[in-house]
C-alpha cells in the first residue's frame, strides 16, 4: 500500500496535464505516492495526453461517458490504494505544493480530514467569488459544519473516511458534511490558488440551483437521516393542529347559526388537516424504511474511531 493517493478528476483538460504532472512530481518528491486520474468523458484527447506523460506513479481510469464530478471522484477513490487520499482539481488552480504540509498536519495532529481554504481566490468576483461566499455562509448555517470554503476541491482524508463518503449525484460540494456524518474530525488550512491558465471553467451560474437542491438533501442527512419522524412528524402535528383549530372555530360559527360554506378559511382548515395526516403518515413510512435499511443490511447506526484494550489501541470501523 502506498502512503498517498492523489485523485484527480478531469474533463477536457488536455493542455493542463503536462504542467500538472510536473508540479505533482516536484511537490511530492520523497513521498510514496500514486496519482489516479479519472477521465470523465473527455473529447479533447485528455486521456492520450495523460498516457504520454505517465510514469510508474500514474494510473488512468477512463469512464465510458460523462457521469459528473461526484461519480468520477468515487471511481478514483475506489481505484486508489493509498493509506491517505488527496483530492485535487485538474485545472492547475489548486497547487500540489500544499499537499505535503496538509498531509503532515493530518498525521501529526490526527485529523480525519484536512480541507483547503482558498484564502486569495483568483476567480472573477461577480460570477464566482461572491456567489461562492454566499453559498458557503448558507451551507454553514443550515448544516452546522463550519468550513470556510466548501468549494475548494483540495482535501486530504484518512482512507477509511474517504471510502465511506458516499459521494453521488452532485454531492462533491458537500464532502465536509458527508465526512461529518461519519463523525470525522475536520480542520482547514489556507492554500494557494491560481488563475486558470488553459481551458474553460466547467462551472456556471446554473449550478446554484443544483447546490440549493443538494443542500436540502444534506440538511436532511445531517439532522434527520436516523430520525425522519422528528422532521415529518413535527411538521405534520403543527399542520394537523392548525387544521383542528381552524375547524373548531368554524364549528363554533356553525353552532351559532352562521353559514360557513364557501369561506376560504374552511378550505385552508381542510388543507392543514389533511396535510398534517399525510406528513405524519409519511414520517412513519420513513421510519420503517430507515429501520429496514439498518437492520436488513446489518449496518450499524454508529462508527467507532478506535478501541483501547488495556495495553493496545486498535483502529476499528463498524
Amino acid at each position: 500500500m502506498r502512503e498517498l493517493s492523489v485523485v484527480i478528476t478531469v474533463l477536457n483538460e488536455r493542455e493542463n496535464i503536462p504542467p500538472l504532472i510536473n508540479a505533482i512530481k516536484l511537490a511530492l518528491a520523497g513521498i510514496d505516492y500514486e496519482v489516479v486520474f479519472v477521465d470523465d468523458g473527455s473529447n479533447d484527447g485528455t486521456p492520450r495526453e495523460i498516457r504520454s506523460n505517465a510514469d510508474d506513479h500514474i494510473r488512468l481510469v477512463e469512464l465510458r461517458k460523462n457521469y459528473g464530478q461526484s461519480t468520477a471522484m468515487t471511481a478514483g477513490i475506489d481505484h486508489s490504494v493509498g493509506r491517505y487520499i488527496a483530492l485535487l482539481d485538474g485545472d492547475l488552480q489548486n497547487d500540489p505544493s500544499d499537499i505535503p504540509s496538509m498531509l503532515q498536519k493530518l498525521k501529526d495532529e490526527d485529523w480525519d480530514v484536512v480541507a483547503g481554504n482558498r484564502k486569495d481566490r483568483k476567480d472573477g468576483a461577480f460570477l464566482r467569488k461572491i456567489p461562492s461566499n454566499i453559498a458557503n455562509a448558507i451551507i454553514r448555517r443550515m448544516t452546522g459544519v463550519y468550513i470556510k470554503d466548501y468549494g475548494c476541491t483540495l482535501k486530504i482524508f484518512k482512507r477509511e473516511i474517504a471510502e465511506d463518503l458516499g459521494i453521488y449525484g452532485e454531492l462533491h460540494r458537500f464532502i465536509p458534511v458527508l465526512a461529518k456524518l461519519q463523525g470525522a474530525s475536520i480542520t482547514q488550512v489556507d492554500v494557494k490558488h491560481h488563475a486558470r491558465r488553459f481551458g474553460n471553467s466547467k462551472y456556471g451560474l446554473s449550478r446554484t440551483f443544483k447546490v440549493m437542491a443538494d443542500l436540502v438533501t444534506m440538511v436532511f442527512f445531517r439532522k434527520y437521516i436516523q430520525k425522519p419522524m422528528h422532521l415529518f412528524g413535527t411538521l405534520g402535528f403543527i399542520s394537523f393542529g392548525l387544521g383542528m383549530i381552524i375547524n373548531f372555530y368554524l364549528l363554533v360559527l356553525k353552532l351559532m347559526g352562521q353559514d360557513i360554506w364557501g369561506k376560504p378559511i374552511l378550505i385552508l382548515g381542510l388543507i392543514f388537516l389533511l396535510g398534517g395526516i399525510q406528513l405524519i403518515t409519511f414520517g412513519i413510512l420513513a421510519e420503517i424504511s430507515v429501520r429496514t435499511y439498518f437492520e436488513g443490511t446489518n449496518r450499524k447506526t454508529y462508527q467507532v474511531r478506535n478501541i483501547f484494550n488495556g495495553q493496545a489501541e486498535t483502529l476499528a470501523r463498524s
